[in-house]
């Protein structure tokens, strides 16, 4: 049967470029398949959207992902998620509710983002077929397969134990009750029964949800809600300036790479990288530490340049597209975000994650079991500490071999094609209703 055509389709989303890149790609994708696709995010994106040729629709909170205070408070190991939820997210509540209702007029689909909170109520509401997303494995939550807790990741280690996933997962769901209570109150204001948690089971379609990542990092488990299907990553790799990374605009680093042995990338992506901190100039000590190449990735922040001069061996950089300078790094070292997590496995790089917060100690987690990663915690992340890491990590031929491995696996799952197979598949469902 013939896919059906000129749908419109809302895919909403909230947060870093890592969050809005994959539903970029999934609207530049179904652009080109004839639909009519609008991505409905913050503001600050309008510009980076639209010149893409895709629609936009803002949906508040309007954030700054470079806003330092913000994001220091949001990678704060021990309450960043909560803070996030219940001081950034749960306030513009009704007024992402009414952004996104606006945006979803006359739409025949809309897409999801785990924290569009809004979302699931403008679907029922309006009788839209409905597609849910995740990007991360922790944000289906099994106690089959326990996540890594960004306050507590030696709990870890307890889901061995007869019952004791099972009490973490209850545990968790009671700590953040409270969190999501706003969304309950709306959901009952517009008529709609209570649903499920937010955070868990609410933030998932009854019919299509989808998983944005390699069946690599998690496989299907018992308790992961029904129609869950893994997609693999989404990949979106065009520069947010419109420039076209290491090959194109910026010659002195191609130059660079061109002169010698591949180098250590040391990025902390898109958010991090506002609450830096020394990061860089630790990072700057490890590689003169065990005399390796490097790429020091920024972002457009003077005070993350070190400012102690750079040996001939080491470049500094605002940006470099990770799809094009990766795969020339002899590693990676990174926060663990989802988005450049999964560029270093399409890459098939080695990598060392040093995580602060929300879904990047789960993140990590999985790629050390993976066998491609090794971990450092922030507060442990000193010159002569990620000096160790990086010559053990460049060290193991086996682990530089299975990364590889894990590059031509990822490669070739092909999630852009997948996913947006998937969404058509649901508005041919919801069309023969």
């Amino acid at each position: 049967m013939a896919r059906v055509k000129g749908r419109r389709i809302v895919l909403a989303t909230l947060g870093s470029y890592g969050d809005v890149n994959p539903y970029l790609g999934l609207a530049v994708e179904l652009a080109a398949r004839g639909h009519e696709p609008v991505l409905a995010t913050s503001a600050y994106y309008r510009d980076y959207v639209e010149s893409q040729g895709v629609g936009f629709r803002p949906i508040r909170p309007d954030v700054d992902p470079g806003d330092t205070v913000l994001v220091r408070r949001i990678l704060d190991r021990w309450r960043g998620t909560e803070r996030l939820v219940r001081e950034l997210l749960m306030p513009s509540l009704r007024a992402s509710y009414e952004d996104l209702s606006s945006a979803a007029e006359g739409a025949d689909l809309l897409v999801t983002h785990p924290i569009t909170f809004s979302g699931p109520i403008v679907a029922e509401e309006r009788g839209l077929a409905w597609v849910s997303t995740v990007l991360s494995p922790i944000s289906l939550f099994s106690e089959h397969d326990l996540p890594v807790f960004p306050p507590a990741p030696w709990m870890k280690r307890l889901e061995r134990l007869p019952g004791a996933a099972r009490a973490i997962v209850a545990l968790a769901r009671r700590a953040t009750r409270e969190w999501t209570e706003p969304v309950a109150r709306l959901r009952e204001e517009r008529g709609l029964p209570p649903g499920g948690n937010p955070l868990f089971e609410g933030q998932h379609s009854p019919d299509c949800a989808l998983a944005l990542f390699s069946r690599l990092l998690a496989r299907p488990q018992p308790d992961w809600p029904e129609h869950v299907r893994v997609m693999g990553h989404v990949f979106y790799d065009r520069a947010p300036d419109g420039g076209s990374g290491v090959a194109g605009g910026r010659r002195g680093l191609a130059d660079f790479l061109d002169r010698g042995p591949a180098p250590v990338v040391f990025t902390l992506g898109s958010s991090a990288v506002a609450a830096a901190g020394d990061f860089y100039e630790e990072s700057l000590d490890a590689a003169r530490r065990i005399g390796v190449r490097a790429v020091l990735l920024t972002g457009p922040r003077p005070e993350n340049r070190p400012a102690q001069p750079l040996p001939d061996g080491v470049r500094v950089a605002d940006y470099a597209s990770y799809a094009e300078l990766f795969p020339r790094s002899a590693a990676v070292v990174h926060q663990g975000g989802i988005g450049t997590l999964a560029q270093a496995l399409r890459a098939g790089v080695p990598m060392l994650v040093v995580p602060f917060a929300h879904d990047q100690p789960d993140n990590a987690h999985r790629a050390e079991r993976l066998g491609v990663a090794r971990v450092l915690a922030p507060r442990r992340y000193r010159g002569a500490t990620a000096g160790r890491e990086l010559r053990a990590l460049l060290g193991a031929p086996s682990l530089r071999e299975r990364a590889a491995e894990v590059g031509r696996v990822v490669r070739a799952e092909d999630g852009l094609r997948r996913a947006c197979d998937a969404i058509e598949e649901r508005l041919e469902s919801a069309g023969r209703r």
